[in-house]
């Protein structure tokens, strides 16, 4: 049996595309996120390092390729449910285009400006902020049983953020 036990980190990737202040934005067909604004991106396939999954997804969801991607920061998320993830943040600087059809929702362009204004998990925001600071960060999320975001802090320059 071959079961992932409740609390252990599964790793993904978040694949930010970026148009000087705004974001490509993929709005979820399915949880987790469901009906959110998030960047694309997704679990890490077997045998696949963080950089091969965010070329691949960004591909698999917007039908972009790229040769390479910033590595821009880890974002670990803690919850007492099966919500536990490393997240591995690349970046990449793109031209503003017509949001491409994608399979997994709905992408639109959304200036950081509004971005407290759509749904969007609380973490995003911290990052796109980084991002637009060229700050690299460590970010450490913890959820309770109702995955509502209860502390988060930055290690780098142990910053207390939420």
């Amino acid at each position: 049996m071959n079961q992932f036990p409740t609390g252990l980190k599964k790793a993904a990737t978040l694949c930010i595309l970026k148009n000087h202040n705004s974001f490509l934005l993929l709005k979820r067909l399915k949880d987790p996120n469901k009906d959110m604004y998030t960047p694309i991106g997704g679990k890490l396939d077997p045998f696949e390092s963080p950089l091969q999954s965010a070329l691949r997804e960004t591909c698999e969801e917007a039908g972009i390729k790229f040769e390479n991607m910033q590595f821009c920061g880890i974002l670990t998320e803690t919850s007492p449910l099966s919500y536990n993830w490393i997240n591995y943040v690349f970046l990449a600087e793109i031209e503003k285009m017509a949001p491409p059809h994608c399979n997994e929702g709905t992408l639109e362009w959304i200036s950081f400006d509004n971005l407290l204004d759509i749904p969007t998990p609380k973490t995003d925001w911290h990052i796109y902020r980084m991002i637009l600071d060229g700050k690299k960060f460590v970010l450490n999320a913890e959820f309770n049983e109702n995955l509502e975001l209860i502390r988060m802090y930055e290690e780098l320059e142990g910053l207390q953020l939420v």
